[in-house]
């Protein structure tokens, strides 16, 4: 299936690596316009010099930490400098923290609903206005499987997840009549530099890591970003108009529910 972003702007959070950094080169291979937004200034870089090689589109870099109300504010106005638009917004900004419930201060809850649940409230509200008045815009929230079946130890991730799933039903009922389409996407386990770092942690070798944890997978295998980026590109292109309102798992069947 060609699919065509081509005359699109897309912003992407957290794009610097992993599923965000798969995200937005998969965008920009199929036409679109595409800011980065991510915290570090060096894997930005690098990140927005590996698209550029491979694409004729613009791709910007915004050095924000979304968890904060005024650099939401300022990549947003960086981002309408550069494109004068907004088409598309991926929400993926957030690792994963999971821990006991009796070791979940209120700062941790708060810290973790400031990144994962008000950055994207935050975005979207400045966006949604001019996605309404063209008729046109597409929403993808990026949440974990804990969103729909939050296991033991698990929070405040799965909080914050699952109110960003409960935004994402309510949104798109809300924008529906505009044309502007809401979806989640729930990550499974999915190669990336997190699981690279709890390998560490855990004194095992990345390998050993991924074979233990691929045994937990019916498909019997971690994910790769590409992967989960073919499927957000579906989602904000036309072949994708009439899906709206749906939190789809992209987990190889890990999920206990669908």
């Amino acid at each position: 299936m060609e699919i065509s972003l081509s005359g699109r702007t897309a912003i992407v959070t957290g794009g610097s690596k992993g599923i965000g950094f798969a995200v937005a080169t998969r965008f920009a291979a199929s036409g679109a316009d595409v800011a980065i937004v991510a915290r570090t200034e060096g894997p930005l870089k690098e990140a927005v010099a590996a698209i550029r090689k491979s694409t004729q589109t613009r791709v910007i870099g915004i050095a924000a930490d979304v968890g904060k109300a005024a650099d939401v504010q300022r990549a947003y106005d960086e981002v309408m400098k550069a494109f004068d638009k907004v088409d598309i917004i991926v929400n993926n900004a957030g690792t994963s923290r999971a821990m006991p419930f009796e070791n979940v201060t209120d700062e941790i809850l708060h810290d973790d609903l400031e990144l994962k649940l008000f950055a994207a409230v935050r975005l979207i509200r400045l966006v949604a206005p001019q996605m309404k008045e063209r008729r046109w815009g597409r929403i993808i929230n990026v949440l974990n499987i804990g969103a729909k079946a939050p296991r033991p130890n698990s929070m405040p991730t799965s909080i914050s997840r699952a109110a960003g799933m409960a935004m994402t039903k309510a949104l798109s009922h809300e924008l529906a009549p505009h044309n502007v389409l809401v979806n989640a996407m729930l990550v499974g386990l999915i190669r990336a530099d997190q699981h690279v770092q709890t390998a560490k942690r855990t004194n095992m070798t990345l390998e050993d890591y991924y074979k233990t944890h691929a045994k937990e997978i019916p498909i019997a295998r971690f994910g790769e970003a590409e992967e989960f980026a073919n499927l957000a590109c579906f989602l904000v292109s036309e072949q994708g108009s009439y899906i709206t309102g749906t939190a789809i798992n992209v987990d190889g069947g890990r999920s206990p529910v669908v």
